[in-house]
């Protein structure tokens, strides 16, 4: 069966047809930002595809796409909360659209606004100390804290322990992973994959079915340093994964962050590499807020874009109320108040989606209307 027929009636079918194609990603996004979707890119033809610079391979599975793939991919979107964000369309993450040979599409399985949240990598050795593995979850616990989305990549030793620290400060974390979305790996991190799908999102390039490949993981790295505003390295080798990603986000244009340990520690060694070579040092959440606020700005920028709502907070008197044009907006500040109130109290109050809100309140948060704390949110 061809590229042609009714298999890619719907733009998410086409989408997921150029992701089997595989091969350079620039010539498909290149298409996508010339033709406008996916649809339009199969439709054109062969003679398009080798023009923008296809390969004969990749312009074959466009034309003649794997059928037990397709059936496959299209199997796993069909369920609940899972979701394929498209090159060019206005969900894809904005600061992964900057970064160096993005994706044409990711895999989500979750929420996709917490891809659009202010967040830090956490990322280091996947056998750590005991002290190590303590830092990371009271790192992570402190950026949930304050108001961070916490990713990592599903690793064992410190990612884990990153995740579940932030879950358990009842705030989003997101993985970023190196198989397709419907596989665990490792294996025996299932459970934990599930309880970020329920609680954040994991994310993934690569289609539902593929299968864990060792060129496959420093992909995966450079995903996960893009979509953070930094990266922050807890115990690693001079030679691992969290260095490869801590060069990503530096070559990103992200912030590097580095805690020191002692200089016995053969784990360490690669941290105190990252500091000799310009990394921050840090022992606490506020250095790395003092180096990501810039960036936090940035994406709030293009938050505000993507909402097309602007927001004045120039006011007076005892009890700051912002210029909300927005009835959305409007409703959010009405359903807060100077109590610190959590997500579900929002969502009863509001009658918003938890997506909506998340993007709404990150952005009243970089304005300074909006404070939050442990997962809950008042006015300033």
């Amino acid at each position: 069966m061809t590229a042609s027929s009714e298999m890619w009636r719907t733009d998410a079918q086409a989408l997921l047809i150029l992701v089997l194609a595989g091969g350079p990603l620039l010539p498909l996004r290149q298409l996508l930002d010339q033709l406008g979707d996916a649809t339009a890119v199969l439709a054109a033809g062969a003679a398009t595809w080798r023009a923008a610079g296809c390969a004969a391979d990749q312009c074959h599975a466009l034309a003649h796409p794997d059928p037990a793939a397709l059936a496959r991919g299209l199997s796993w979107l069909a369920e609940p909360r899972h979701q394929l964000l498209g090159w060019a369309t206005a969900d894809y993450p904005p600061l992964l659209g900057q970064a160096p040979n993005p994706p044409v599409a990711l895999f989500v399985d979750g929420n996709p606004g917490v891809l659009w949240q202010p967040a830090i990598a956490v990322v280091g050795s996947r056998n750590p100390s005991a002290g190590g593995r303590d830092i990371a979850h009271h790192l992570a616990a402190e950026l949930a804290r304050c108001g961070l989305t916490v990713a990592s990549g599903l690793a064992a030793g410190i990612d884990a322990a990153a995740h579940r620290a932030a879950m358990a400060a009842a705030a989003p974390s997101y993985a970023v992973i190196g198989t397709g979305p419907d596989i665990a790996y490792p294996r025996h991190h299932r459970q934990l994959q599930a309880e970020l799908a329920a609680h954040g999102a994991v994310v993934s390039e690569y289609a539902p079915g593929t299968v864990p490949r060792s060129g496959q993981f420093p992909a995966r790295n450079r995903l996960l340093a893009a979509l953070t505003l930094g990266t922050v390295v807890v115990e690693a080798a001079e030679r691992s994964g969290a260095l490869l990603t801590a060069r990503l986000a530096s070559e990103a244009g992200r912030e590097v962050f580095a805690v020191p340990g002692s200089i016995h520690n053969p784990m360490a060694r690669g941290c105190h590499r990252l500091i000799r070579d310009g990394a921050t040092l840090v022992t606490h959440a506020d250095h790395i807020l003092e180096g990501v606020a810039n960036l936090a700005g940035e994406l709030g920028n293009a938050l505000q874009n993507r909402l097309h709502t602007p927001i004045s907070t120039a006011v007076t008197g005892p009890s700051p109320v912002p210029d909300l044009p927005d009835p959305d907006y409007q409703r959010l500040w009405e359903a807060l108040g100077h109590d610190p109130t959590g997500m579900d109290s929002l969502i009863e109050r509001s009658g918003l989606t938890a997506a909506k809100l998340s993007s709404m309140l990150l952005l009243m948060e970089l304005q300074g209307s909006v404070s939050s704390a442990h997962g809950r949110y008042s006015r300033t």
